[in-house]
């Protein structure tokens, strides 16, 4: 039915129609769907030449999680408890390093480490303004950056006043999800770079196999992901991964 949401075998039918350079239209003559359907779906999945099903239903599956709640009372207090304010200001710091080598600004990393560091897995930007000792401004900057890569949500606190920013038990694969989308452009490019020198030159040649070599690594990281991700959470989690889709 056309109201229906996309599975992962409509995304796999959008990919092998981009392949056969169908248009949007004939694309979704196929799914019974709008046409409008198929064309946001590949613009918020990295356009054309970079749509990927499993990419997309992953990130669709982290953009469809629910609202989060906000922390209680005895959440916050538990934020008193663990190592003492120096060892957690040295993890935060180590923490950040490693984050901002898989590709993160070191600004957003650091957002992501003072997330990953709280009990409640939670902050409001002032919060994380005072911990980390930067200008609101410079938080909000990396915050909506997290946001549009899935990789933090955004509710209320109790009272409603103030925005939160939330980690969650995806985290984790989110960070992957993330990571392989920016090889998977970076790859794109590369791919596009061959066609535009030619595989006749080095040039080409060599832009052929840097992006064929990254684009079936992504592939590969992404259903490998997946599979690990439901072999270490179990059957709970795998229902999520494929319940949530658009």
């Amino acid at each position: 039915m056309p109201g229906r949401r996309l599975t992962r075998a409509d995304r796999q039918q959008i990919a092998a129609g981009l392949a056969q350079r169908l248009n949007y239209a004939d694309i979704a003559r196929r799914l019974n769907r709008p046409a409008s359907t198929v064309s946001r779906e590949v613009a918020r999945n990295g356009g054309p030449a970079r749509y990927r099903a499993d990419l997309a239903q992953l990130a669709t599956t982290h953009r469809a999680r629910r609202r989060p709640q906000p922390p209680t009372l005895v959440q916050r207090t538990n934020e008193h408890l663990g190592p003492d304010p120096d060892a957690s200001a040295a993890f935060v710091t180590d923490f950040t390093s490693a984050l901002a080598e898989t590709g993160l600004p070191r600004t957003a990393a650091r957002v992501m480490a003072c997330l990953f560091a709280s009990e409640t897995g939670s902050r409001t930007a002032i919060e994380m303004a005072q911990h980390l000792q930067v200008s609101a401004a410079t938080i909000s900057h990396a915050v909506r950056l997290l946001e549009r890569q899935g990789l933090i949500r955004r509710g209320r606190d109790d009272r409603g006043r103030r925005h939160r920013y939330f980690l969650d038990d995806q985290a984790g694969l989110r960070t992957v999800v993330a990571s392989v989308a920016a090889n998977q452009r970076f790859a794109a490019t590369a791919l596009r770079g061959a066609e535009l020198f030619g595989a006749e030159t080095a040039a080409g040649s060599r832009l052929a196999l840097a992006g064929r070599f990254l684009e079936r690594l992504g592939d590969d990281l992404i259903r490998s992901a997946e599979k690990h991700w439901r072999d270490m959470v179990g059957e709970r989690s795998d229902a999520t991964l494929t319940s949530h889709t658009e």
